[in-house]
């Protein structure tokens, strides 16, 4: 059996490992290792959840380590697509560094700069940071990567479907031509292959075959549903196991409407998707690794955002309560599961609109599986989900109570208030401030300080009074403007009404 140290890996790093429970390499750390120790630039491509974080961690720490870094001027660097997989990553490394005495630290956007801009001020040895933050902070002067030794740039395939190429380019471009790169990528299409070929210098290219992932444990099932109440019925089932599990929606919404109605039903869930903070995320994540009972959950409920960068242990099914809408996305998703040799499922709930299309998903998948029809109470689902957990009964949420209205002193005028009497259109007025949907109850007044409607009915009975006809509307504007003038008092200036 090859162990780590027979790969050249320095025997304090190779201890790390061990006292994790890592001790025998898998396909793509067995085969890359000997060249990225020994400075060769590298193109690694294999699927997810084949080891690669550990592969190109190893070789950064081990040709970093017993030199120090000047503030401001790291010496490793990761690049990576999204906040989950560059927090990943940091987690994989800083054991490792700690025991070569190196400091890592991470840079994305969603947060805070300055906690980086210390970190950075302070001295980092290896930054882990998505392209869009680390530019920013490049333009501000406050990372420079002229001291760059290492280079990686890991799923680069997602960060060509996500546009950042560019940036990568630019990135890549301010460090020094000498450094070692290394990239790793699941396909080498969308601007892959012209990186590797602008950037990658006499490269060994090293492909892991399946046996990376052993098909044989990760076992794919389709399940067919004949409506959306059962299909409801059968997520809400599928969640109820013991073990881990993954739930992966399209959109935002149905992740955050889904964690609550399982939460709601006495199944503990939590969401992860783009519209969450990164602390909300971090506790969310740290919710789903903990240990249920000390306040853990069992069941995260995800858009693709977590498709790369969620590295839990032990997640023991993958469910795509909406099929995804291309083949990649699936092979992201369900590598959640069965990861390191690990077993675990995956299953795609359908409707029988969705038929054709997930055929051809599986198709472009390379996924040879059957469909099932089946209600939430098969016995095919039953024995897929095994024991339920217990049931927790929700916790009602707390909501503020509104404060009571403040009450006017008897006497008080409406429409008087602390704003003395400033009147917002539509509103009463009271405060200095309208209420909404409300009209004032105080009749408007006119300039001589008599009510308005008692003025235009005294107006009336005067004119009935001498006989005199109420103006038309149809008479001449000047006629009118006469009448009226006869009936209706002169106005007085308005300096002369105040006291």
């Amino acid at each position: 059996m090859t162990s780590f140290t027979d790969l050249g890996v320095p025997a304090p790093l190779a201890a790390v490992l061990t006292a994790s429970g890592k001790t025998e390499p898998f396909p793509i750390q067995r085969d890359t290792l000997p060249d990225s120790l020994a400075g060769r630039d590298l193109l690694g491509r294999g699927r997810t959840g084949s080891g690669k974080t550990i592969a190109f961690s190893l070789p950064l720490v081990a040709r970093l380590t017993g030199t120090s870094a000047r503030p401001g001027h790291p010496r490793g660097l990761v690049l990576a697509p999204t906040r989950e997989l560059a927090t990943q990553i940091a987690a994989t490394l800083e054991p490792l560094a700690k025991a070569a005495g190196l400091r890592v630290t991470t840079i994305f956007g969603g947060v805070s700069q300055r906690p980086q801009e210390d970190a950075m001020r302070r001295g980092v040895d290896i930054i882990v940071a998505c392209p869009g933050r680390l530019e920013d902070l490049m333009k501000q002067g406050v990372v420079r990567l002229d001291a760059v030794k290492v280079s990686v740039l890991d799923e680069a395939d997602h960060m060509a479907d996500l546009g950042f190429l560019p940036g990568v380019t630019r990135i890549l471009n301010a460090t020094p031509s000498g450094g070692q790169r290394l990239l790793f990528s699941a396909t080498l299409d969308n601007g892959i292959d012209t990186l590797a070929r602008k950037f990658l210098t006499n490269a060994v290219s090293h492909e892991v075959d399946e046996s990376s992932v052993p098909e044989a444990d990760m076992e794919h099932r389709v399940l067919e549903v004949r409506d959306a109440d059962a299909k409801k019925e059968l997520v809400q089932t599928l969640a109820s196991g013991l073990g881990r599990r993954i739930l992966f929606t399209r959109t935002k919404h149905q992740a955050k409407k889904l964690a609550k109605q399982l939460t709601s039903s006495g199944i503990p869930a939590v969401d992860l998707h783009g519209n969450l903070s990164q602390n909300a995320r971090e506790r969310n994540l740290a919710a789903f690794s903990g240990d249920p009972a000390d306040g853990g959950v069992r069941v995260l409920v995800a858009t693709d955002v977590a498709a790369r960068g969620v590295h839990v242990d032990n997640v023991e099914l993958v469910v795509h309560v909406d099929p995804p809408a291309e083949h990649k996305a699936y092979l992201h998703r369900s590598g959640r599961t069965a990861r390191a040799g690990a077993s675990g499922t995956v299953v795609t709930i359908l409707m029988p609109e969705q038929r054709r299309d997930v055929k051809d998903l599986l198709r472009k998948a390379q996924i040879a599986v059957g469909i099932e029809q089946v209600t939430a109470d098969s016995a095919a689902v039953v024995e897929l989900v095994g024991e339920h957990a217990p049931y927790v009964k929700p916790v009602p949420v707390q909501q503020q109570a509104r404060p009571a209205a403040k009450k006017k002193p008897a006497g008080a005028p409406q429409g008087q208030g602390a704003g003395q009497g400033r009147r917002r259109r539509g509103g009463s007025g009271q405060g200095g401030q309208a209420q909404a949907g409300q009209r004032s109850s105080a009749p408007r007044h006119s300039p001589q300080g008599r009510p308005a409607a008692t003025q235009g009915t005294q107006t009336r009975a005067a004119q009935a009074h001498t006989g005199q006809a109420p103006a038309s509307r149809h008479e001449p504007r000047d006629n009118r403007r006469a009448s009226d003038a006869t009936a209706r008092p002169a106005r007085q200036p308005r300096r002369a009404q105040r006291p």
